[in-house]
């Protein structure tokens, strides 16, 4: 994979533009409140994450400068679902990025304090150019983490070509990394912000967004949901939720599974690994949880990558992907 040339500077050069880091609060309204609740989301799923990964479900390195704390033990099938949720997205992920040469970019919508960018980093499987979008108040301090982190932030520098960074209270942006604050519901704006900061509509794109749209109205998600359909024509959306709504959106393809089957299509011999980690004393739960879950994935493809025809297979106890012709 060729990379962009690499010029490296004190992370401490970099600023913080004008305003204040974190957003000054404001008196609730009803909105305001229904949109904290979505916020604190993000905190629990860091937090679940960071204990599963302590107790060794999977590899991450990063989450621990988001989230300093171990904090309070989880039921042993919260951390298996979560393991089986991170396999199955990166597994799609990484099959999309790979099908594409790395000539596409990835935006992750709602993508809270996920650490995918410095994964991709670190397997050599990065995107020409990766967005994150979420609540001001959250990227603000993903921001601050960043820039005071330097594991953070070398791997950012590393792959951006000049000596400077366009940094403020809600953004940052470099060659292969940006992160923008943003309102999932106002497209206009959404648009308007991922262009500013070279969205490439022409490139093949894939579209994350895990556990964001139940929090919207079906008219708020579904111009979400259309404004990807018509702005991208070689794509793909993995989302939590139903395939039907992609299909009347204009996407060409959609599939899903719930995460039971994708739990039993993981490889085995690291199923049986993480299986070891706690004791489960119900299995039922477990399948219950993973029953009542899915992952949904939904393309277009003018390019003719084979992202459309893509399905999970398991064979001799190997989770892969498939194109199907």
């Amino acid at each position: 994979m060729r990379l962009c040339n690499v010029y490296s500077f004190n992370v401490d050069q970099i600023t913080l533009g004008e305003g204040s880091l974190m957003a000054a609060r404001q008196p609730f309204t009803d909105t305001d409140t229904a949109d904290e609740a979505v916020r604190t989301t993000c905190d629990d799923a860091t937090t679940c994450k960071r204990f599963a990964t302590s107790k060794g479900y999977w590899k991450d390195p990063y989450i621990q400068y988001f989230v300093r704390s171990v904090g309070e033990r989880k039921a042993p099938e919260i951390n298996r679902g979560y393991y089986a949720r991170v396999q199955g997205v990166n597994h799609l992920l990484d099959a999309f990025i790979k099908k594409a040469e790395c000539d596409c970019q990835i935006i992750n919508l709602g993508a809270g304090l996920d650490t995918t960018f410095w994964r991709l980093k670190d397997e050599n499987l990065m995107p020409r150019k990766f967005f994150e979008v979420d609540f001001p108040t959250i990227v603000a301090r993903k921001i601050h983490n960043i820039k005071t982190k330097p594991p953070l932030s070398k791997p950012i520098i590393e792959t951006h070509s000049t000596d400077s960074l366009l940094l403020d209270a809600h953004s940052l942006d470099s060659d292969r990394y940006c992160i923008i604050g943003a309102d999932l519901r106002d497209i206009s704006s959404l648009d308007e912000k991922l262009k500013k900061f070279q969205l490439n509509p022409e490139l093949p794109t894939l579209l994350l967004s895990e556990c964001v749209l139940v929090y919207m109205t079906p008219s708020q998600s579904s111009n979400l949901v259309n404004w990807a359909a018509e702005t991208f024509h070689t794509a793909m959306f993995i989302n939590y939720e139903q395939k039907e709504r992609f299909l009347k959106a204009g996407w060409e393809h959609a599939d899903a599974l719930d995460m039971m089957t994708i739990y039993s299509m993981l490889r085995q011999d690291d199923v049986a690994r993480i299986e070891r980690l706690e004791f489960l004393d119900e299995k039922e739960l477990l399948q219950q949880l993973l029953q009542h879950y899915s992952i949904s994935w939904a393309a277009k493809d003018k390019l003719n990558l084979g992202n459309g025809s893509l399905c999970f297979s398991y064979i001799s106890g190997m989770l892969i992907t498939v194109y199907i012709s």
